[in-house]
């Protein structure tokens, strides 16, 4: 009983009550009043994930048919692998509906309630019971899953954490140098994996891994009328709001930075159980698995073009960098009015203050890239895809309204990227700019893999700042349009409006340097030009 509460607890769920499930709640979480993820699995898309390897760490792990009587009349979840911690899985040992519940979410083969990926691999590690396990078994756990399927994991999923009152460092708090966040930001570069991590909820508790710099933290939204498009009110606010004030250091980053990247469905989401039969779940725990199945849609489509040999595709697409700033990009923040101004997006989002992004301190704040309750706004499958399939394209020549770029840019350098076609007057303008913190491993044995009693080394983050700047421009800093110049973290994001139609650019420039003198980043825009 106590190691069955314990899953409860740890786990990001914040209810599992029984329901039945209506065609139309379906609808609204993948459909089109959701993320707009079923779409892509029909013709011409036709992309369920097939071939991509996505991972899962959880306190306990989902039942695999064939392997677990607790499964053994439910087909609905075909399971790649299952693990403990980095052995095989001891059958009937450690099986958890919470963390079936959340595979569902990724690869659930049911027609009734089908997974974002169906096609995908999943692999699945228990970390076990949390008495003798902690952070050393989580880190060795999560490195087992990116190794698998030959180390092409493209995603992996966490829906749980760590308390601070369990981390052994005195007076700890959130400033990103716990064991095992400092374990995902290298593992994220290492192993060029997306993680993405359930964000904080409730009265928090549960905050580590989320002060990571190279992840991707995940709100849960719910439904007004129909529509997923306000953050839930069971998510925590930002630090500097009310009386969350004093928690500051304890249930968010010490330094200010903004703990969500995206926000997904996560309110009353129809699921199915280890025993077959229905419930409706609440939580970040089932947001967060919706950003690690949609990179593998993702993926499947980036092999699949390079398979077919198409131009502006490479291996590229496979970074982590540049899945995070594709889904960053394409997120919904304002309800397009039909003409294309705002992007094409699909909702507008509201806080748990009932305010949208327009009135955000990310939209106000050049040095505040990402709002601290929406992150840069509501997953959008469909947006994602269409920001992808742009292809990527290289600043030696003009590029497109849409597309995305992987390079690396020097220190005290900038590079630009010239829109081929004059932007529209009040259009919007969304740009994101991703890289890594650079986290080493203290590797004692010289295996090239972290064992329990390693740690690591955290060597900062170098400071990038973009701009949209008019063509003719020389100086960013007078010459800027928009910009994002934020010094603390790990993205930096534009969306604003173009005041004149004309000609425009848009920059990345190194700043400041913390470790290398040369910095990998991924770069994705979507504009609207004069026809």
């Amino acid at each position: 009983m106590t190691k069955k509460l314990t899953w409860i607890i740890w786990g990001l769920s914040a209810s599992c009550l029984s329901a039945p499930v209506i065609a139309s709640v379906l609808e609204s979480a993948l459909g089109t009043n959701g993320i707009d993820a079923l779409k892509l699995h029909q013709a011409p898309y036709n992309l369920i994930g097939r071939k991509i390897a996505i991972g899962q760490v959880e306190i306990g792990r989902p039942g695999m048919f064939g392997w677990d009587k607790a499964v053994s009349k439910n087909r609905a979840i075909s399971l790649a692998a299952v693990f403990l911690r980095n052995g095989p899985a001891k059958s009937n040992s450690g099986v958890d509906a919470h963390a079936y519940n959340v595979a569902g979410v990724m690869v659930s083969r049911d027609k009734a309630l089908p997974g974002i990926a169906p096609g995908a691999r999943l692999y699945s590690s228990a970390v076990g019971s949390t008495k003798n396990m902690g952070q050393p078994e989580e880190c060795l756990s999560a490195q087992h899953i990116a190794l698998q399927n030959s180390g092409d994991v493209r995603a992996i999923n966490f829906s749980f954490g760590e308390p601070l009152s369990r981390d052994p460092r005195p007076e700890a708090t959130l400033d990103g140098n716990a064991l095992l966040t400092l374990c995902i930001d290298w593992s994220s570069r290492v192993h060029d994996v997306v993680y993405a991590i359930a964000g904080n909820q409730g009265k928090g508790g549960i905050p580590i891994p989320t002060d990571n710099f190279n992840a991707m933290n995940v709100a849960f939204s719910s439904r007004r009328g129909r529509v997923f498009n306000k953050v839930d009110v069971a998510n925590l606010a930002g630090a500097n709001q009310g009386a969350t004030r004093r928690l500051a250091g304890k249930e968010f980053n010490l330094d200010g930075r903004p703990a969500i990247s995206l926000v997904a469905p996560g309110n009353n989401i129809p699921l199915i159980n280890p025993d077959g039969k229905l419930k409706k779940v609440t939580g970040t725990s089932f947001a967060a698995p919706q950003v690690t199945a949609t990179v593998a849609l993702l993926q499947e489509l980036a092999d699949r073009q390079m398979r077919t040999k198409q131009p502006h595709w490479s291996i590229d697409s496979r970074r982590h960098q540049v899945m995070k700033a594709v889904l960053l990009n394409s997120g919904d923040k304002i309800l397009d009015s039909g003409d294309g101004l705002r992007l094409g997006m699909t909702r507008t989002l509201i806080d748990k203050q009932n305010q949208n992004w327009l009135d955000s301190d990310a939209y106000k704040d050049p040095k505040i890239p990402l709002d601290a309750q929406m992150g840069a706004g509501h997953l959008n499958v469909f947006r994602a895809y269409q920001q992808f399939n742009a292809g990527q394209w290289q600043p030696s020549s003009a590029v497109p309204a849409i597309g995305w770029d992987y390079r690396t840019v020097n220190l005290g350098a900038s590079v630009d990227y010239i829109l081929a076609k004059p932007l529209k007057q009040g259009s919007f303008v969304a740009v994101t700019l991703s890289w890594d913190r650079l986290v080493e491993l203290n590797d004692k044995n010289q295996n090239q893999q972290y064992d329990v009693g390693e740690n690591f080394r955290d060597r900062g983050l170098n400071n990038l700042d973009l701009y949209l700047v008019k063509t003719d421009a020389q100086n960013s800093d007078t010459g800027a349009v928009c910009s994002s110049i934020s010094q603390i973290d790990s993205v930096e994001h534009i969306f604003c409006p173009v005041a004149a139609t004309g000609n425009y650019k848009i920059r990345v420039q190194f700043r400041q340097k913390f470790n290398e003198a040369a910095q990998p980043y991924s770069l994705a825009w979507w504009s609207v030009p004069i026809n």
